[in-house]
């Protein structure tokens, strides 16, 4: 039947009906029903009634931190901590402890000379009545520790009695819920965006083992190191980035897991910096190019890629080319499982990993090392000014008996330090970062700054450099034209 018969039809069938209902011998009173109109549930009311209430009971506890001093170049969104520029840096903060303990981004205090923390003002009924910032709401900081491979920093304030958030209190995060962020954009207190979980684990840098929730609640400088919390206020995560082409806002912000916030924060207060175990082993992602190249078991997953001679894990029997099934019972995905699974491992207790090796399934007991990430100091040491090498655009440093220490060299006897980079418009690209040691320069060795300046001082633009680093243990060259 086509479309018009089935309209005609219905239309007779209205017809018949209505002169039957005329007819005097058989005409019946007519009811009319009206869909009825809810009249005590209005789920826009009770949507909004709720965030308000979130808003309330975690707004203050979100602060804002004014930072004078040296800190990390920002551009397009992205932060770079190994490029220090003279800033007045603004950020937020989350209280975790009526004492007067709050957590941070450690980018937003970084190479800090002063850290003020500014109090949220008390609630008002009135949307015109003014706030102004009392004396009594602006409090000097201290900076206890910061890890910045997590990029977390703790600060104490001499105030007791405040309004805190709980850590601990946050459920497992689903993609899809409801989020808020609060903190401070652009310098706005307080201020509120609303978005959902766009995904619980992701890995922005596939060279960085650190995995973030990524939500698409609007954020811009200054959210970072503020809360993102659930609907029933509890922190979820630490705003710490988001990736932008235009410098605003495009809907990928990235917090901090609190399960990490929290083995950071409590590693912070107690020690003052993040103790995390260390096994001698390196894991990758396993992808299907690799699965077929050396016939694995399975194309996806984490695998063994080195340990290190006499370490812990080789001792244990664990070798390369294991696939890591779980960790302490806990299955293990990918390389983001994987170095959460060693990142929140007691640093008093055995490991436990079940690996497939070839097509058997195996078990170690490996014991730990603890791991403290020394190379975080480098940025912090004093008189920067003074190894300052402007042609580079890098601060460095003489490789002596002390740095040596932090950096745990095997391999270098002499050379120059990498301290951090320096931020400017007009940059020479060498490829160094910190932590690297400058072992030669066009084949010449190095022992002391004031050799690689005049060497590099020598330079005129055009020359073609050659730098032999150092990098985590392992040589290599850098290439670079002068400016």
């Amino acid at each position: 039947m086509t479309r018009l018969h089935i309209k005609f039809g219905i239309a007779c069938s209205l017809i018949a009906s209505f002169a039957q209902a005329q007819s005097p011998a058989r005409r019946q009173p007519v009811t009319v029903v009206r869909p009825s109109l809810p009249t005590s549930t209005n789920y826009l009311k009770e949507l909004d009634s709720s965030l308000e209430a979130v808003v309330a009971k975690v707004s203050p506890s979100v602060v804002q931190i004014v930072v004078t001093g040296y800190g990390p170049s920002e551009e397009h969104g992205h932060t770079d901590t190994a490029v220090i520029v003279r800033e007045h840096a603004i950020g937020s903060g989350v209280i975790v402890d009526p004492d007067g303990y709050i957590m941070t981004n450690a980018h937003v205090v970084e190479g800090a000379q002063r850290i003020r923390v500014i109090l949220p003002p008390p609630p008002t009924d009135s949307t015109l009545e003014p706030q102004p910032i009392r004396a009594g709401q602006i409090l000097e900081a201290k900076l206890v520790g910061t890890h910045k491979a997590s990029d977390l920093a703790l600060l104490k304030v001499a105030a007791s009695h405040l309004p805190a958030l709980n850590l601990g209190n946050a459920s497992q995060v689903r993609q899809g819920q409801l989020v808020l962020a609060i903190g401070s954009p652009e310098g706005l207190r307080d201020s509120v965006t609303m978005g959902v979980v766009s995904s619980v684990a992701r890995q922005p840098d596939p060279d960085s083992a650190m995995v973030y929730i990524q939500t698409d609640a609007a954020m811009n400088p200054g959210n970072s190191g503020g809360p993102l919390v659930d609907v029933d206020g509890n922190v979820v995560g630490i705003n710490t980035m988001m990736l932008s082409s235009g410098g605003g806002s495009e809907g990928l912000g990235f917090a901090i897991p609190a399960v990490i916030v929290n083995f950071d924060y409590w590693n912070l207060r107690n020690y003052g910096h993040v103790q995390r175990v260390a096994i001698g082993a390196l894991a990758q992602n396993i992808t299907p190019t690799m699965a077929e190249g050396l016939d694995l078991a399975r194309s996806w997953g984490a695998i063994i890629c080195d340990t290190r001679p006499g370490g812990m894990a080789e001792a244990a029997g664990l070798r390369v080319q294991d696939i890591v099934l779980a960790i302490d019972n806990h299955p293990i995905l990918g390389l983001p499982d994987y170095m959460a699974a060693l990142y929140l491992h007691p640093t008093d207790q055995v490991l436990k990993m079940d690996v497939l090796r070839a097509r058997s399934r195996m078990s170690f007991n490996i014991p730990v090392q603890v791991h403290h990430e020394k190379l975080d100091e480098l940025s912090e040491l004093p008189d920067l000014q003074k190894s300052l090498l402007r042609e580079l655009n890098v601060f460095v440093a003489d490789l002596d008996g002390s740095m040596k220490a932090v950096l745990a060299s095997d391999r270098s006897e002499s050379g120059v330090v990498v301290l951090a980079q320096v931020g400017g418009s007009k940059t020479v690209d060498t490829g160094l970062k910190t932590g690297d040691i400058i072992r030669e320069i066009d084949r010449a060795p190095l022992h002391t700054v004031p050799q690689l300046q005049t060497m590099v001082r020598a330079l005129k633009p055009g020359d073609a450099v050659v730098l032999q680093i150092e990098r985590d243990g392992k040589l290599q060259y850098l290439a670079f034209e002068m400016d």
